[in-house]
């Protein structure tokens, strides 16, 4: 079963309505990675935990969310967390 990018904004906006702006954000964020294929989700998934990825490789990942699939928000969200775990000396030893 899969969900449209169109109806997971038409549930941000219904959301945005309500004052759950957090809750519009998130089905923003899911309706940019709709076009992603699932493995290479997952392995965007993996590469953000703690210790598995240099700052280098979340900043290419980010720059491939925002140049091939159009995902500017998520884009956002892995370059902040490659700046968060820089700060706590998340990344992979050797980074």
């Amino acid at each position: 079963m899969r969900i449209s990018r169109q109806t997971l904004e038409y549930q941000a906006q219904i959301a945005e309505q309500m004052q759950r702006h957090a809750v519009a954000r998130n089905f923003r964020r899911a309706a940019e990675l709709i076009a992603i294929p699932d493995e290479r989700i997952l392995a965007i998934y993996n590469a953000l935990r703690p210790f598995r990825s240099s700052q280098a490789e979340l900043l290419a990942i980010a720059d491939e969310l925002e140049h091939t699939w159009h995902a500017t928000v998520n884009a956002a969200f892995v370059r902040e967390s490659a700046e968060v775990y820089q700060q706590r000396h998340k990344l992979r030893k050797g980074s």
